[in-house]
């Protein structure tokens, strides 16, 4: 911004430009808050899925939150992902960065789709929280995570999320959690069953090949 304005004549630099960016509310689109702080008390796992190769739906499932700019301030979205198919399982909307709607995804995710052999997520204090890991650990899931800074760990969330950022949330000024919901289920309900993923060379949608993997699973060998 200080160089653009040199570049029309104005005399400034980007101390000033900082300083009117805040006075006026002019902020960037990147993500400020840290959504992946650790608890040095909580138990961490090791990354599991290092040359795995994913063959299957319920094989290996991944979690992550991200933050949804709002008029006046800030909602936090969590999303579990089957990352076989890609499919969005379940998601929440919170105005709090704590562990209850994190645990209360993943509860939905499992009564709705069954379970996973695998549940990936970062080392943010909401997965690593007792009733986050109790509840897989109760279901017999294996734990991984992302080593600490490694944000492709969990790519094909954050692919997620930059599909949602900038076809949907940047896109619309939501004023509030209530219009924010709308837009992300509106997203997520054409990302999972409308628009087929380029990971399957454009043919089928996530939940398509979702469904197709689980009944072949299910299909009663020869």
């Amino acid at each position: 911004m200080a160089d653009t304005l040199r570049r029309l004549g104005h005399v400034i630099n980007e101390k000033r430009v900082r300083r009117l960016m805040r006075v006026m509310g002019l902020e960037s689109l990147a993500p400020k808050p840290n959504l992946s702080r650790s608890h040095p008390e909580h138990a961490k796992y090791p990354y599991l899925l290092r040359n795995l190769a994913v063959t299957r739906a319920n094989h290996v499932w991944a979690a992550d939150i991200t933050y949804i700019p709002l008029m006046s301030s800030f909602a936090y979205l969590v999303a579990i992902v089957d990352w076989f198919s890609r499919a969005v399982l379940s998601w929440r909307l919170s105005p709090y960065l704590d562990a209850g709607f994190c645990v209360r995804a993943l509860e939905e995710a499992l009564s709705s789709w069954g379970q996973p052999e695998i549940f990936n997520t970062d080392q943010g204090v909401q997965f690593t929280s007792e009733d986050f890991i109790a509840t897989l650990v109760a279901r017999g899931v294996r734990i991984s995570m992302d080593g600490k800074g490694r944000c492709l760990d969990n790519v094909f969330v954050e692919r997620l999320w930059r599909s949602l950022k900038y076809e949907e949330v940047y896109l619309h000024d939501y004023e509030n959690p209530g219009e924010a919901r709308q837009g992300i289920g509106r997203h997520f309900a054409f990302f999972n069953d409308e628009r087929p993923h380029r990971a399957f060379r454009g043919k089928w949608t996530p939940m398509e090949v979702y469904r197709a993997s689980i009944e072949e699973q299910l299909r009663p060998a020869a």
